[in-house]
């Protein structure tokens, strides 16, 4: 089997052509030469990046889902290509329902009929990974079952071998191969996949999610997060509460619905700036199939989010650092953002300031002439990740994955409003929130969060002061030691070479005495 889709991937690649731009920015060599010499009467009309796109959608879902990552690391792909992958979407033919009746009692322990009132065989949505059916509880309760497709695991594990191969190629033969880190890209891909293949954990994401915007909490009316049911969740089956509401790319219905368009534009915003900044955790997926909206009266016009298996996670100093960072691109102040580099270790010590800070100057400038409305922040954020490429910026993970995050809540706002202003809108909320991290709040909440602590150490500190002032006299006596030691060593040598000086004065006496 794997002989045979291996011929086949090698097909699709010279049929679209991508052993062109591969071998056309392939390290000079008797391989390069041969290849131009056969292949000279080729001649593609159809732009790289649209070919690179119909070659991943025809080997199938996994190289769709390959692709879609590779459309969010504008760090390491040109413009043209990440712009392109970005288009692909990740529809695939359900699978029989049978199979997925089965995979629930295998994991769950009894069929749906038992385990449901009912259950609609016939699913309502189906991706490369997993598809979802709707049904009942026993206690009336209506659910989405997300169920994963039979086999994932060895399908995953053969496409992935086979992407580490083409990496390892890539590496040896692409003239910047390094530079793109393929083998590290397929690394991030496999975590990515595996990550997705266990539901236990996007169930967690879910709940956490879900604690973050409580619907009784301060932050409740501005995101819905369907409720898990642990009872009914295993690693292959993930049941949660069916949420009912309007896709957010259906404008029109939205409008029909009665729902605020420019609220739920502004609305997008703070729930994008509160998860990353307040909970440092946030929903890193939120393309439009992912996003709802509510249609029922009780709640109409809040988001509902779908669709947890890939969330982001920042630290305190990830947080601290992007508000800086936001902070001092609102004010123009490019010096501080080279800084920021230089000491958060995200660009070698050695690197020049001033020339970072003209590089960042270049990308932000031409953008800050523009009114206000017409200021894409996500664009910014892409210049300057193609621009890191020359200082060697090491790009986090985490905020690769909040780029991608930013451009579709910037994408999504616009098309609820064009006129959405994404800098102002944030503007005021990171100021708010260093004002609050930075400010006597931010005190005090530190000092409770490290009471307990305290409370701990205090009792502590005189044997801890003791033992500090202990070693540090220590190394004072030794030296003092070391140089009574020294000393003394020096007088018994004196006293030797006395001590032979006047033996042999003595033995001299003794034999002119003698002699004489």
């Amino acid at each position: 089997m794997r002989p045979f889709r291996l011929f086949k991937i090698l097909w699709i690649v010279f049929r679209f052509g991508l052993d062109e731009f591969f071998m056309a920015a392939a390290r000079p060599g008797p391989l390069k030469s041969a290849y131009l010499a056969l292949c000279f009467w080729r001649r593609f009309d159809t732009p790289r990046g649209e070919r690179l796109r119909l070659a991943l959608e025809n080997l199938g879902p996994i190289f769709v889902k390959f692709g879609q990552l590779l459309s969010t690391r504008r760090d390491l792909m040109p413009a043209d290509i990440a712009d392109e992958l970005a288009r692909l979407q990740d529809r695939v033919p359900p699978f029989d329902p049978a199979l997925a009746e089965r995979q629930i009692e295998l994991s769950l322990g009894k069929p749906p009929a038992e385990l449901f009132r009912s259950f609609e065989r016939a699913p309502v949505a189906s991706a490369s990974i997993a598809q979802v059916h709707f049904a009942v509880l026993h206690d009336g309760r209506e659910v989405a079952v997300k169920v994963l497709r039979p086999n994932m695991l060895q399908v995953i594990e053969s496409d992935l071998d086979l992407m580490r191969l083409a990496a390892g190629l890539v590496e040896r033969l692409w003239a910047d191969g390094k530079r793109l880190k393929p083998r590290e890209v397929v690394a991030e891909f496999d975590t990515y996949l595996h990550d997705e293949l266990d539901l236990v954990r996007e169930a967690a994401n879910a709940s956490q999610l879900r604690r973050n915007f409580a619907p009784d909490g301060a932050r409740g009316h501005l995101l819905m997060v369907p409720e898990v049911c642990w009872d009914y969740t295993a690693t292959a089956v993930m049941t949660m509460q069916r949420m009912h509401g309007i896709p957010i790319s259906r404008i029109d219905r939205l409008r029909e619905a009665g729902v605020d368009l420019k609220k739920l534009s502004r609305d997008g915003v703070e729930i994008f700036f509160s998860q990353v900044f307040s909970d440092g955790f946030f929903h890193a997926d939120m393309h439009p199939g992912n996003i709802y909206v509510s249609n029922d009266p009780a709640t109409l016009g809040r988001y509902i989010a779908l669709d947890f298996g890939i969330v982001g996670t920042l630290s305190e100093f990830d947080k601290d650092y992007l508000a800086k960072n936001f902070l001092a691109f609102f004010n123009r102040d490019y010096h501080r953002v080279a800084t920021l580099h230089v000491e958060s270790g995200w660009v070698p010590k050695n690197t020049n300031v001033e020339a970072l800070e003209g590089a960042v100057r270049a990308c932000c400038e031409p953008v800050f002439d523009k009114p206000l409305k017409e200021i894409s922040l996500g664009q910014v954020l892409l210049r300057l990740f193609q621009t890191s490429r020359r200082f060697n910026v090491e790009i986090q993970p985490q905020l690769v994955l909040l780029q991608k995050t930013l451009l579709n809540i910037e994408g999504l706002g616009r098309e609820l409003d064009p006129e959405l202003d994404l800098w102002s809108t944030a503007k005021p909320y990171l100021e708010r929130w260093m004002k609050d991290q930075l400010g006597w709040a931010g005190f005090t909440r530190t000092l409770e969060r490290e009471a307990p602590n305290f409370a701990k150490m205090i009792p502590q500190w005189p044997r801890l002061i003791t033992q500090a002032l202990e070693r540090a006299a220590a190394p004072a006596d030794d030296a003092l030691l070391r140089q009574m030691l020294s000393a003394q060593r020096r007088g018994e040598r004196r006293l030797a070479w006395v001590a032979a000086g006047l033996v042999a004065l003595l033995a001299w006496e003794a034999w002119r005495v003698f002699a004489h």
